[in-house]
């Protein structure tokens, strides 16, 4: 059995303030570099990737896997046609020459589901189609998605079976990747495709709010368990919010023998989510109130968790406004993690170890830096290894990295950006995250895998930043008209 295996990952918010190019695949943070070819598979095995999933299965299941490729960048704007082309070429032709070698006899794909090209607003739909003009409408193909995604028409009717992940933070990517490469083992031995049922919300759900582990997205996660026992897969996407084109928002499809039970378990999913849309409202704070908050709490850490400036929702992780109110509220043993400015890094870099350095720090993507004067206390090439739930053994690579002192607060400074989502980032600048009196963390929810535990209390701050708490504030100019009606977000 031959199946061909390959990926293309990435988040795009509309309205980041960086569109998104070829190299930002060729370097991410936090996932590996783009794979081509042989390296695929010993590159991505030992990693938390959803392909990674596909591979252990597709190997125990003895099936000869033929590398196509991999890529993933960090979400930002839109991804600039050069980019798509030539991923895209890349997976595209790689699986043309399988197709010369031999008979294919099935193809999974490592996809996001939330990626939004200049020229294809629906991306995956359209590598999906370039995918079926190669091998036939006949070959079994499954996907992985992220639960992020905006799941459109063209996914679920050109994908024999889509598999988002369960959680968010997201600790089951590879996972998600095994449960795909199972159904297309299971849809190559059936020999047929299952009927299929798509059903579309009319609402969006808070990024925040999307969170897995407290109500009601952990309710709702409950009913999908129960509802996945009648068909062979409930793929339930919570939508990214940020993403200007008319299949942006909640989204479901289920897979099943017969059309009766895909449409029932898609109808009885889809009610369950619609009765909780009141529910889905997010607490938070202005970012004044947020600091003074986490000073007034004894003991610690007390996490702030910096949501519009989010790096893994668009976010440039660049934003200084909480960094100010920490400062200006005198928060000692603070520490933000982190801000992404390659310039203030390398200043720092050539300051030197215990020197004084006057900085114009981050604020590159919203022209509003902050101006200070910093004590330079450890310098790193930014390479570490991450070792939380989510990217246990994910290369970590943040380029030349400084920690710094300003009055008492403490700031990661980096050359790229990644969200603080795992405890190595703060630990490979020698800070054990524990003994911090608050922890300022560029991060929506994913930093709750590994930070959630620690957290005396966790309060989501509101400061400037694209990833916005409300999206109806964003000039949306391509959403469908139906999805108008939108939850409260507080």
């Amino acid at each position: 059995m031959r199946i061909a295996i390959g990926g293309f990952l990435h988040e795009t918010h509309s309205f980041a303030p960086r569109p998104t190019t070829y190299r930002d695949f060729l370097n991410p943070g936090g996932l590996p570099a783009a794979q081509v070819g042989d390296a695929l598979i010993p590159g991505l095995r030992t990693t938390s990737a959803p392909i990674a999933g596909a591979i252990a299965v597709g190997e125990e299941a003895g099936a000869t896997l033929v590398p196509l490729a991999w890529a993933f960048a960090n979400p930002a704007g839109p991804i600039e046609d050069e980019a798509f082309e030539r991923l895209s070429a890349q997976i595209c032709a790689r699986l043309g020459d399988a197709l010369d070698e031999a008979p294919l006899d099935g193809v999974y794909l490592d996809l996001h589901g939330a990626a939004l090209v200049e020229s294809f607003p629906d991306a995956e739909g359209e590598l999906l189609r370039r995918v079926r003009a190669i091998v036939g409408e006949t070959m079994p193909l499954t996907i992985s998605l992220d639960p992020h995604a905006n799941l459109t028409p063209a996914m679920v009717r050109l994908a024999d079976a889509a598999v988002p992940f369960r959680t968010y933070p997201h600790v089951d990517m590879k996972a998600a990747g095994a449960q795909a490469m199972r159904l297309l083992l299971r849809r190559i031995a059936r020999g047929t495709p299952w009927a299929r049922a798509f059903r579309q919300l009319d609402f969006w759900i808070p990024l925040g709010s999307q969170c897995t582990l407290m109500p009601p997205m952990s309710a709702v996660m409950e009913q999908r368990s129960a509802l996945s026992e009648t068909v062979a897969e409930l793929a339930w996407c919570f939508g990214f919010p940020y993403a200007d084109f008319a299949d942006c928002g909640p989204a479901i499809a289920a897979y099943a023998d017969t059309q009766a039970e895909a449409d029932a378990a898609a109808d009885a999913f889809a009610a369950t989510v619609a009765d909780r849309e009141k529910d889905f409202v997010q607490d938070t704070l202005p970012s004044a109130e947020a600091v003074a908050e986490a000073m007034r709490i004894a003991g610690g850490p007390v996490v702030l968790a910096d949501t519009q400036d989010n790096p893994g929702g668009g976010g440039h992780g660049d934003t200084t406004e909480l960094l100010s109110e920490l400062v200006r509220q005198g928060a000692k043993g603070a520490l933000v993690c982190l801000i992404n400015d390659a310039e203030s890094a390398a200043a720092c870099h050539a300051a030197g170890t215990g020197t004084t350095v006057s900085l114009s720090l981050g604020g590159k993507s919203d022209g509003m830096p902050f101006a200070c004067e910093a004590r330079v206390e450890r310098l790193t090439d930014g390479v570490f290894t991450l070792t939380g739930p989510m990217g246990a053994g994910n290369p970590g690579n943040l380029g030349p990295t400084a920690l710094i002192d300003v009055q008492g607060v403490r700031v990661i400074v980096s050359s790229r950006k990644m969200q603080a989502l795992d405890q190595a980032i703060i630990r490979h600048v020698g800070i054990e995250p524990s003994s911090c009196r608050i922890l300022a963390l560029k991060s929506s929810v994913h930093f709750r895998a590994d930070f959630g535990a620690m957290a005396e209390r966790i309060i989501v701050a509101i400061a400037p930043g694209p990833v916005v708490a409300d999206p109806a504030i964003l000039n949306f100019r391509h959403v469908r008209a139906d999805i108008r009606r939108r939850p409260r977000f507080g």
